[in-house]
């Protein structure tokens, strides 16, 4: 093989999505830096790939990085793989790519699922633009977020899924969500509905995406704004974040969501 930097796509759960192309590469690379060796271990054992594997993980990436470009460097074939799906989408592998391309070190990518592409087009919601905010963080970068108009994709871990949309409720009740949960396995489920609808239950199980559908187009009318406005107030935000709130989840501009703050006091 041609000395480079490799990232090899495998799969997100079913292994019949493995491509030939993907097994040749790590059958013939000098080294395989695997997110997880034993994860890793498994897919070789399955596809009779024997190359040596060695970790490189999200605690060891900046110390390995430029180990790994020494020996692409040097000649060395080194393929790059995470646990499943495209290595660094929300898995190591950033800092890596960057190094190689610093040193001017010639990177290939051998495409493969992802989990964030599988779930948009499962939910149905438009794909002409999306953002894909990685694993979701807080309220606070939700009510940012929010701003995206367009679709917004999540990853989430099944214990924390059903707090998070319950966030969604608070935030963007008007918006409907897809849970799509354990892509390709057996168990595979994609479950619509409204944030408040959705948050209540038994947790979830398996691997978990979100995906949020686009803001309505259509204005809230005079009834909901209020309703919102008394909400917020009740909350007991000081009157300019009150204000910034009522403008972000209901489009109203940031001056009249302030008079109606005010006149609300």
């Amino acid at each position: 093989m041609t000395a480079g930097l490799y990232i090899v796509g495998t799969p997100i759960g079913n292994l019949s999505d493995m491509s030939p192309r993907a097994i040749e590469t790590l059958r013939r690379a000098d080294l395989i830096a695997c997110e997880d060796t034993r994860t890793t271990g498994k897919l070789a054992a399955h596809f009779d790939i024997k190359t040596r594997r060695i970790a490189f993980h999200e605690h060891n990436e900046r110390d390995m990085a430029d180990e790994l470009v020494a020996k692409i460097l040097d000649g060395a074939a080194v393929a790059l793989v995470s646990d499943s799906g495209m290595p660094g989408i929300s898995d190591p592998g950033f800092r890596l790519i960057r190094a190689a391309r610093a040193a001017a070190a010639p990177v290939f990518v051998v495409p493969g699922p992802t989990a964030f592409a599988a779930a948009l087009v499962l939910s149905g919601f438009p794909t002409d633009r999306f953002t894909f905010c990685g694993f979701f963080k807080d309220e606070k970068h939700l009510r940012e977020d929010n701003k995206i108009r367009h679709t917004i994709i999540y990853y989430e871990s099944p214990n924390r899924a059903r707090e998070t949309i319950a966030i969604m409720a608070r935030i963007m009740p008007e918006r409907r969500v897809a849970i799509i949960r354990e892509i390709t396995k057996i168990h595979e489920e994609t479950i619509i509905g409204y944030p408040a609808e959705l948050a209540g239950g038994a947790p979830l199980k398996g691997e978990i995406v979100l995906v949020i559908e686009p803001a309505p187009e259509q204005k809230m009318s005079d009834s909901e704004i209020n309703e919102i406005v008394r909400e917020v107030v009740a909350a007991g935000h000081k009157t300019k974040d009150a204000a910034a709130e009522i403008a972000q989840r209901t489009g109203i501009n940031k001056r009249d969501a302030y008079e109606k703050v005010i006149r609300h006091d």
